[in-house]
């Protein structure tokens, strides 16, 4: 059963303040939550209906986790979700890493202010699909850490490093001939670019706002996804998916 304090301290990490005070956050779901506890991500308490509790019982002793057992309507009290069946977990925000990649044989996404949390979501979700192992934030981009990303990634958040930096420090930390494609609405067709790099960084500005000024001279070559009709742009994880899939097609990584 599930205490007043122990529902207030779960409400309250539904705040950035709060996460950012205790270094926690909440995962919600049931196969997220399972595949966090087949994880080596830090799980400080889990809340879950004996249902869950019954299928993934291996797991939650290996975890070694504190276990609180609730119904689902004491889940979706506390939860985020609009309704959660299953299971809730608290878990400790990993200090910052860089995984260090060699960017002439592979991908990475840096992300220049992408503040919406379900495409940031999106975005760890697409990277993860197509093997691209990093993605680098601009401080303005939304936190990850957020339930809208943490629910839209589908668990990707588990295998994709990501890390916050000024893009220009980021960009000059990269040896000096890596290739730094800019997604605009003008540039080279995705779908016919040639002599096409085996790596590098594929930057990706908002809707809004698109790939700011400051970047702007950092773009080596400047990508576009050709339009067949009238709409005036495109969601910037549909945009991902698209450039990363014609990178693959066309046996770039």
């Amino acid at each position: 059963m599930l205490s007043k304090n122990q529902a207030k301290s779960l409400r309250a990490l539904h705040r950035k303040k709060t996460r950012r005070e205790l270094g926690l956050f909440l995962v919600e779901g049931e196969k997220v939550v399972a595949e966090l506890l087949a994880s080596n991500w830090q799980v400080e308490s889990l809340y879950a209906t004996p249902e869950f509790i019954t299928a993934y019982q291996d797991l939650i002793k290996l975890s070694k986790v504190v276990l609180v057992e609730c119904s689902a309507t004491e889940l979706t009290s506390v939860s985020t979700l609009v309704s959660n069946t299953a299971a809730l977990a608290v878990v400790k925000i990993p200090k910052q890493k860089f995984k260090s990649l060699d960017a002439s044989q592979t991908w990475i996404l840096a992300l220049d202010a992408i503040n919406d949390p379900g495409n940031l979501g999106s975005l760890l979700r697409i990277a993860d699909w197509y093997g691209i192992g990093q993605l680098v934030c601009s401080p303005t981009t939304a936190e990850v850490y957020n339930p809208k990303v943490i629910a839209a990634s589908k668990g990707s958040f588990l295998r994709v490093a990501l890390s916050y930096q000024p893009l220009d420090d980021f960009f000059n930390q990269l040896p000096a001939n890596t290739a730094i494609l800019g997604a605009y609405l003008e540039g080279e067709s995705i779908h016919q670019l040639e002599a096409c790099p085996r790596g590098g960084v594929i930057l990706l500005g908002s809707e809004a706002q698109g790939i700011s000024q400051a970047l702007a001279a950092r773009v080596t070559r400047k990508i576009t996804i050709p339009a067949f009709g009238a709409a005036e742009s495109l969601n910037v994880g549909v945009a991902a998916a698209v450039i990363c899939d014609n990178l693959k097609r066309l046996g770039a990584g």
